[in-house]
């Protein structure tokens, strides 16, 4: 316990009293956003405003971890380093993203090809890691199957070793491509991502504090919805430290942005919350717990399906929203930021609220 409250205490200190002197070196270093053409015209006024953000949040968490672990005189666990793993390696996907997009002074970083190779680089190896490492129990920090509160019947290796790998790292891929993409479409307002992400991976907090305490190593009557997990308490830990992180970036990310995260924070926050559902084995729970992003990304889907089949149905394309994702139509409407972004801050909370009331009332009813 006072390892989790270290950790996000060091790393909220961190980012709240670092991000200055990061927004310093980034207008030294002159990584200023480049503003779309096509996007709302209110936002060509941020033009220019410090970018990659997201170092500050990685670093901050990371720091924050380790830190907390070596205060209190514990090592770091397996299953929180695949949780850095997949943060950092897909921060650095996002970082090269957004420093192309600096150098070359347009909205367009990384080709989307590309851009999906490297998220395929970070998931393959983050499935094979994730499936090695046993414990004293034969437990790996990630299960073969499909989870929602606990392991379905589905079983991927039921076909297999060879196979079951395979559509164990495509169910990983799926998974962190999603949740890291639906991060980095909300990451369109000041403060949107951030502080929606700050309410999605604090659910893994409650989640993994729950988990611990209910381990199956303890006395448990209900036997049926007890299942192992490894390292739960290590998963909020580290989840305590990339909330801080993110909490003390929020004070300067917030409208009018002094920093944005960038596609360095946006991927890796989205990739950590992947990470986190799929070794809390929770990955199915993740559709409501960042129910927000999937919203704003189902917003996209929409808007292209229904253009497409009107403009192949009648030569003219339609729109269901004035802009896509979502939040970009209510600017339009005249909504204030301010007001988009709060609103949906209680949506992702309402989301969140949902998803750990309904794995809580799972684990004691076994529903």
């Amino acid at each position: 316990m006072r390892a989790l409250l270290t950790a996000g205490a060091i790393a909220l200190a961190f980012s709240l009293f670092a991000t200055p002197l990061f927004i310093k070196l980034f207008r030294k270093l002159q990584w200023g956003q480049f503003i779309r053409d096509d996007g709302p015209e209110a936002h060509h006024t941020k033009r220019g405003t410090p970018t990659m953000g997201g170092v500050v949040i990685i670093a901050a968490a990371v720091s924050g971890y380790l830190l907390g672990k070596l205060v209190n005189g514990e090592s770091p666990s397996v299953s929180a380093l695949l949780v850095i793993f997949m943060m950092v390696g897909l921060g650095l996907v996002g970082f090269l993203d957004d420093f192309l997009k600096v150098r070359n002074q347009r909205s367009l970083g990384l080709g989307g090809w590309a851009k999906i190779a490297g998220q395929a680089l970070v998931a393959v190896i983050f499935a094979v890691l994730a499936l090695q490492f046993p414990d004293g129990d034969g437990l790996t920090p990630a299960s073969t199957h499909i989870s929602l509160f606990r392991d379905l019947p589905l079983d991927l290796f039921a076909w297999g070793s060879v196979i079951g790998f395979g559509l164990f790292t495509i169910w990983v891929f799926l998974l962190v491509a999603s949740s890291s993409n639906g991060v980095n479409i909300a990451d369109g307002l000041d403060g949107l991502a951030s502080g929606s992400t700050i309410f999605a991976i604090g659910a893994f907090v409650v989640i993994g504090f729950w988990q611990f305490n209910q381990s199956c190593a303890t006395a448990v009557e209900n036997v049926a919805a007890c299942y192992q997990v490894r390292d739960p308490l290590d998963l909020a830990v580290v989840s305590a430290a990339i909330v801080g992180a993110v909490l003390g970036f929020l004070w300067w990310n917030t409208s009018p942005a002094q920093l944005f995260m960038g596609d360095t924070g946006s991927l890796a926050l989205g990739g950590a919350l992947a990470a986190l559902a799929v070794l809390s084995r929770t990955e199915l729970l993740l559709l409501l717990i960042g129910g927000i992003f999937v919203i704003v990304t189902g917003s996209v889907v929409i808007q292209r399906v229904f253009f497409k089949l009107t403009k192949w149905r009648t030569g003219t394309g339609r729109r269901v929203f004035l802009m896509s994702p979502l939040h970009h139509h209510f600017e339009l409407k005249g909504w204030a930021e301010i007001t988009i972004v709060v609103r949906f801050w209680i949506i992702a909370a309402l989301c969140v609220a949902a998803g750990v009331g309904l794995f809580y009332v799972e684990w004691i009813y076994g529903i």
